[in-house]
């Protein structure tokens, strides 16, 4: 069935990209006039724990919906106009809850399932994208080394669909390949790395690491910005000393990581964690965690074990949250970047999480 979502969520994005990215996702939100997205002022009265912390606690969500990164036709633009985002809310209505079939027999139709009739969609944003440093809002280059891995890894997918009727068919799952119906003599070898693939398997199921991480759902992690369906929540708990959250996304998967407050230092580089290795502390009234140890199984844009995150959790209002994180690897990015989400406050009463 993995496979039939991907379909759809592949055929969908050809159309989805002419009106920024914007994911559906299905969330119950508070009533909010769509400017609500912008963070509130900075002098709003800082809540406390019992303990005397700044409180963080409460279920959170992104009740609006931005890019992660800004699209070309925005490049000088740090936020929309109230009319263009009138606009993308109407085009992106267009697109989703609605029931299409591609033509009967094809490839796309037989591989496709789930439609978009019960995604609710959110509000655009009032930025142009997450990322808000580089200024251009967009990904730093890639390094030539992760680029030299990437394109190993493409070759060796590609070498063991070379029999297979997709290459045949020349269809898009193998494109830069080539048919030869003689099987590959790379079947027995193992990848040139632990295969994460989030959406590309392996044409071959000698083992459970023959998917890829969406197949085993082991794909959630750091940093989370959302799910393109069901949404994305995360629930804070504090206690005296410690910090846990807890996060609900995709098909009612979710994952909770702890957060070390008592000022020691990371763990020893040789042991890895799927989640990272999480520190904070207080700096004023925002929570500062740095993460580290990340596993090399694990991946984030071509970003595994060298992963580096500085995050920065502030409450700057009763019932909004703002959330900031550096990213940084040298190994992937020419540079570290920023993104930034502002979340609401959910009604605790209803338990979501």
């Amino acid at each position: 069935m993995r496979t039939r979502l991907l379909t759809l969520i592949g055929a969908a994005a050809v159309i989805v990209s002419t009106v920024v990215f914007f994911k559906p996702a299905q969330v119950t939100v508070a009533q909010e006039s769509p400017t609500a997205s912008k963070t509130p002022p900075a002098s709003a009265p800082v809540l406390k724990t019992p303990w005397g912390e700044p409180d963080l606690q409460g279920i959170w969500t992104d009740e609006f919906d931005t890019p992660l990164q800004r699209p070309a036709e925005y490049a000088n633009q740090e936020f929309f106009t109230d009319v263009q985002r009138q606009e993308l809310d109407k085009q992106r209505a267009q697109l989703f809850g609605s029931d299409p079939r591609q033509e009967r027999g094809t490839a796309v139709d037989v591989g496709g399932a789930y439609n978009t009739a019960f995604l609710t969609i959110k509000h655009a944003g009032a930025r142009t994208s997450l990322i808000v440093d580089p200024p251009n809002g967009r990904i730093p280059p890639l390094t030539p080394e992760v680029q030299k891995a990437a394109a190993a890894d493409r070759e060796f997918r590609l070498s063991l669909l070379q029999s297979t009727e997709a290459c045949k068919n020349k269809e898009p799952v193998c494109a830069g390949g080539k048919y030869d119906p003689t099987p590959s003599p790379r079947f027995a070898e193992p990848p040139p790395r632990y295969h994460t693939g989030n959406f590309e398997r392996l044409n071959r199921s000698d083992g459970p690491e023959d998917d890829g991480l969406a197949d085993r759902c082991l794909h959630s992690g750091l940093p989370d910005f959302g799910s393109l369906f069901g949404g994305s929540f995360r629930r804070i708990v504090q206690t005296p000393g410690g910090i846990s959250m807890f996060y609900d996304l995709n098909q009612g998967q979710g994952w909770q990581r702890n957060i070390v407050m008592n000022g020691s230092p990371h763990l020893p580089a040789s042991i890895r964690q799927w989640f990272g290795d999480s520190r904070g502390h207080w700096e004023g009234n925002t929570l500062v965690v740095d993460v580290t140890n990340f596993s090399p199984k694990t991946d984030f844009l071509g970003s595994r074990e060298n992963m580096h995150l500085v995050e920065r959790w502030t409450r700057t209002g009763p019932k909004t949250l703002e959330y900031e994180v550096t990213i940084e690897d040298p190994t992937v990015w020419t540079r570290p970047w920023t993104a930034k989400q502002e979340f609401t406050k959910q009604s605790d009463e209803e338990n979501r999480i």
